[in-house]
């Protein structure tokens, strides 16, 4: 199977997840995208999505599935999206797409994050993908710095503005053994906005598409 193909088998097995007539909490990416094409097969028996980008939200409507403010919605059964990097442990890394502070938003709203992948995503150790940072853009340089210390080799993204109007600063050389400390400790660096470790808030469950099928990993 291809990449594409084991993409859409965790896009369609992700369906089952799906809370009839409640709003779903929709990702970003390639994988996530695969997602929205097969929820809109059943469109008429949600009541509709939270998207985390303004990407996946035109592609919602364009659909013809009703896309909604998550101000305006007092919960999310489930939340689904891809990654760039997971562990066994289910704590990943994301924003390769740029869209990290609105996932992370959504996925903190949702009960139960469904993560989607192929099997090139499942890692040991988390920090071969660089580290998405999102940066007010002031802070650029003083952030910068503070990665160098922490032993990261940062590069802003060149041509990218977040949805949320701010800069993206790629982290790479990280070996991430404490995902959790780490995410704690970026974010609080003063103009960090947020980074891409989803470790405090981990997938609930994984459906990683391998050669021999869907295989789940739900969180322990």
């Amino acid at each position: 199977m291809t990449q594409d193909e084991l993409k859409q088998a965790v896009a369609r097995e992700a369906i089952k997840h799906v809370v009839e007539d409640a709003v779903i909490g929709v990702g970003t990416g390639s994988t996530a995208s695969l997602f929205i094409d097969e929820l809109a097969r059943m469109k008429n028996r949600i009541a509709g999505a939270v998207a985390s980008s303004e990407g996946s939200a035109e592609r919602l409507k364009g659909r013809g599935i009703r896309v909604l403010d998550l101000n305006s919605v007092n919960e999310l059964p489930v939340y689904i999206d891809g990654a760039d990097e997971i562990t066994e442990h289910l704590a990943m890394i994301k924003g390769g797409g740029g869209a990290l502070t609105r996932e992370k938003i959504v996925a903190a709203v949702a009960k139960k994050f469904v993560c989607i992948a192929d099997e090139s995503k499942l890692v040991p150790v988390l920090g071969k993908f660089p580290l998405p940072v999102e940066v007010i853009a002031m802070a650029r340089a003083y952030v910068a710095r503070q990665m160098v210390r922490l032993g990261g080799q940062p590069k802003l993204r060149q041509g990218i503005t977040t949805d949320n109007g701010n800069i993206i600063l790629d982290v790479w050389g990280l070996s991430i053994l404490n995902p959790v400390e780490l995410e704690t400790a970026l974010n609080n660096i003063a103009g960090v906005v947020t980074n891409g470790l989803f470790a405090r808030r981990r997938a609930d469950v994984l459906l990683l598409g391998t050669k021999t099928g869907v295989r789940t990993i739900a969180r322990k």
